[in-house]
């Protein structure tokens, strides 16, 4: 047994795999599969990582510092990026990634520790085409080649008594925000709102918060909660409004979902750990659906600066 006491552990996982069996049938899937873990384990050596193991559609990386792991995951997803742009007629499948740092017990040839659980359920709370990492991967890392970090707030993580700091990487170059700031300047905000654009959001209190492009705001049941809303069915860290790639993007991180419900529309959109794009105007109940008349529910309006009242 050999313990590691700082180590950054990278998860990789592909999204949408099983669509991709009932698309392709089982020999081409797993041919596909087989191919872009093969890809992922290749960029995680080439930046000075090692490989632990595979896990069917994903992949298990340590790396001896963060900025090492960091660049493997950037590179990853710029060249994932590139292989979707060459095949966009045929079916896709991204990938989402997980990283985390910390003690790491090696044992019989596989990792154990809190930093590989934590990399492993940031994974899961990534969107498709999101690397989520813990404040201690990026603590006194510099922006470089086009990266940066979003703060994501205080995030609940299964596992973990408590919320965690969470970041997003921004790994997309030229396509980066108002919402990016310095790792090491957690409190302060760096540009203006791209294109003056808000949202209003509105909680069953009559609570009103207006979210620019600036930083990402939560809604959930945590008293840090940007919106709070005291209903148990609501989860501490239940939603995630941010301006991502010149739209505003609601992001589910609950345990029983939200549901979207746009203005002129009778049906309405359901989230469990998924995102859609805010427009116009409607309304968001979190935990139970429209069709419960106790549901809490925020409605919104996405205008620009302009148009807002002083």
């Amino acid at each position: 047994m050999n313990v590691t006491p700082c180590t950054t552990v990278v998860f990789a996982d592909l999204a949408g795999s099983t669509a991709l069996f009932e698309a392709l049938g089982n020999e081409e899937a797993a041919a596909l599969v087989t191919r872009l873990t093969s890809d992922i384990a290749a960029c995680v050596v080439e930046h000075r990582g090692r490989v632990v193991k595979k896990l069917g559609d994903g992949v298990l990386g340590v790396f001896q510092g963060a900025e090492d792991a960091l660049a493997a995951s950037v590179a990853l997803m710029r060249r994932h990026q590139l292989w979707l742009q060459a095949r966009s007629s045929e079916p896709q499948v991204a990938i989402h990634v997980g990283l985390a740092s910390g003690e790491v017990v090696e044992m019989d040839g596989d990792c154990y520790g809190d930093a590989v659980n934590l990399a492993a359920r940031l994974c899961d709370l990534a969107g498709e085409g999101e690397v989520w990492a813990t404040e201690a991967v990026v603590a006194g890392q510099r922006e470089a080649h086009g990266m940066g970090f979003v703060r994501l707030g205080h995030v609940e993580v299964r596992g973990k008594a408590e919320p965690q700091l969470m970041y997003q990487v921004e790994w997309r170059e030229g396509e980066r925000d108002g919402s990016t700031i310095h790792a090491d300047l957690i409190s302060e905000l760096n540009g203006a709102a791209v294109d003056g654009a808000q949202v209003h959001l509105q909680g069953p209190d009559g609570s009103t918060l207006p979210v620019t492009s600036m930083v990402p705001v939560q809604l959930g049941r945590a008293p840090e909660s940007d919106l709070y809303l005291s209903d148990p069915r609501v989860s501490r860290v239940h939603a995630r409004v941010q301006w991502r790639q010149g739209a505003f993007v609601l992001t589910d991180l609950s345990s029983y979902g939200t549901w979207v419900r746009f203005d002129g529309s009778e049906t309405p959109v359901q989230l469990r750990r998924d995102n859609c794009l805010l427009h116009g105007a409607g309304e968001i109940a979190l935990g139970v659906p429209f069709t419960e008349s106790t549901a809490p529910v925020v409605s919104f309006q996405v205008c620009d600066a302009s148009a807002r009242t002083a």
